[in-house]
């Protein structure tokens, strides 16, 4: 069952939300810690965990899927 797995809309339009998970991403992956709230973090970590399992895989269909994802 699929019940309750949409996405948090953090009181943001669909493209500055999308942004803002990309760069707390970002900063994560670079910085290896992010201050913000508990829900941004809990978005952040489906991001996060998604990346770390295209890691995982290696192959180049993954990259290109990271790279989409995070743009650097």
């Amino acid at each position: 069952m699929r019940h309750k797995k949409g996405n948090h809309k953090l009181s943001k339009p669909t493209d500055q939300r999308i942004a803002l998970l990309r760069s707390l991403t970002l900063s994560f992956i670079t910085h290896e810690k992010i201050k913000t709230t508990d829900v941004r973090a809990k978005e952040t970590q489906k991001y996060i965990e998604r990346l770390i399992t295209l890691a995982k895989k290696g192959d180049l269909h993954s990259r290109r899927i990271a790279n989409s994802i995070l743009h650097d």
